[in-house]
């Protein structure tokens, strides 16, 4: 039996707001951070490095401090503008400003748990009554006024907190997955920097190449009739700074030109603004044609592919030879021609032998997220909507 809850108004059940305003002239090259949208997501998806950080001085800091506040442990944050609708759950070890307009602050809760308002944001529900806050045409963007007047079914606070326990467990469980994929990828950086980097080994047995010399670009065309049931991994869903993907959605999401991948295949973002974007493939799969496809020319490349094209050098290089005005991109006529050092054939066995089992881990735990994932947004509107009833603990 489906249990009614009655609807509350948000703004009686907790403060929205925003945060006080920083000028352009008050960041700093180092100080605390100071997040706008783009880095909360990125803190979701388990990077904590972000291109390009903003900061501002711990005295202006201090002083936003006593005058409004800063987010502590248990507020929530919504993204407001740009990419819409993506709650961030402050935790007790963040510390930053954010910027005002971009990301919307719910605290002071009062009969309401932070954690289920995160997750009620999530539910089909919850992005109905948040899409019809949305205002503008050209960026797209939340108020505070209509964020306010949303109206939440709430059900008792002990209930609430029972449910937002259930999904957090999931979300535990993701975190761990995240943090172990930090790991693997630190190892193998580590193991490629030492032996190919720092001089390990002998002198003589690195062999100086041109990137197209060890990978082939792959342009297969996307067919829906043959194709149609694979995932697609575009560069919405490629963290920066990760090996890994962070998400996968269905192939008929895309729209424009598609290509197909393999697993084991580099996928490279192509625009400068996004070369940051760098994953080994650990399933065939459907992406655009603003990514590069790189397939190495054999097996024993593949983890030295992936790591080499996500070293902060390629990233450098590329950027510095991407050509176009609007949208400066990297063109695979260009990119093949960029200097590398590989091993003998030897070497490059011995290291995916020591790396490979990294890498093929790396593609387990990120199985084991989308799985996670996918069984928690089951639940989700189910729980919410008292589907399947819980008792308080």
């Amino acid at each position: 039996m489906v249990q009614l809850w009655r609807p509350i108004q948000l703004d009686v059940v907790c403060e929205v707001t925003s945060s006080k305003r920083i000028y352009a002239k008050e960041l700093c090259p180092t100080g605390v951070p100071f997040y706008r949208s783009k880095e909360i997501i990125d803190k979701l998806n388990g990077q904590e490095v972000h291109s390009n950080p903003l900061f501002i001085s711990e005295e202006r800091f201090q002083e936003i401090l006593r005058q409004t506040g800063a987010p502590i442990k248990g507020d929530l944050l919504l993204t407001s503008r740009g990419t819409l609708g993506i709650p961030y759950l402050v935790s007790a070890t963040d510390r930053f400003h954010f910027a005002d307009g971009n990301l919307t602050w719910f605290r002071n809760f009062n009969g309401l748990n932070s954690q289920f308002l995160k997750y009620y944001f999530l539910s089909p529900e919850g992005k109905g009554e948040l899409a019809r806050c949305v205002i503008g045409s050209s960026q797209l963007a939340y108020t505070i006024a209509t964020l306010k007047k949303i109206y939440i079914p709430l059900p008792p606070l002990p209930i609430q907190q029972r449910i937002a326990g259930i999904l957090s467990a999931y979300d535990e469980l993701i975190e761990n997955s995240q943090r172990r994929i930090k790991i693997l990828e630190s190892m193998a950086r580590a193991l490629y920097r030492e032996w190919f980097v720092r001089g390990y080994s002998p002198r003589g047995i690195l062999e100086h190449h041109l990137l197209g010399d060890i990978c082939d670009l792959i342009k297969s065309p996307f067919s829906e009739t043959r194709n149609g049931d694979r995932p697609l991994l575009d560069l919405s869903r490629i963290p920066q700074g990760s090996i890994a993907p962070a998400d996968i959605g269905q192939s008929s999401e895309l729209t424009t030109s598609r290509i197909l991948f393999e697993s084991g295949d580099t996928l490279f973002g192509a625009i400068r603004c996004y070369l940051h974007k760098v994953v080994v493939s650990h399933f065939p799969g459907v992406t655009n044609t603003s990514v590069l496809v790189l397939r190495p020319k054999t097996k024993n490349l593949r983890s030295l592919l992936a790591i080499v094209a996500s070293e902060a050098e390629t990233i450098r290089w590329a950027d510095t030879h991407s050509t176009g005005t609007k949208m400066p991109v990297i063109s695979w006529g260009v990119f093949q021609n960029m200097p590398v050092a590989f091993p003998s054939t030897e070497l490059a066995g011995q290291f995916e032998a020591a790396a490979g089992p990294m890498i093929e881990q790396i593609g387990v735990l990120s199985t084991r997220i989308q799985n996670l994932r996918r069984t928690r947004d089951l639940l989700l509107p189910r729980l919410l909507s008292g589907q399947i009833e819980v008792e308080a603990t």
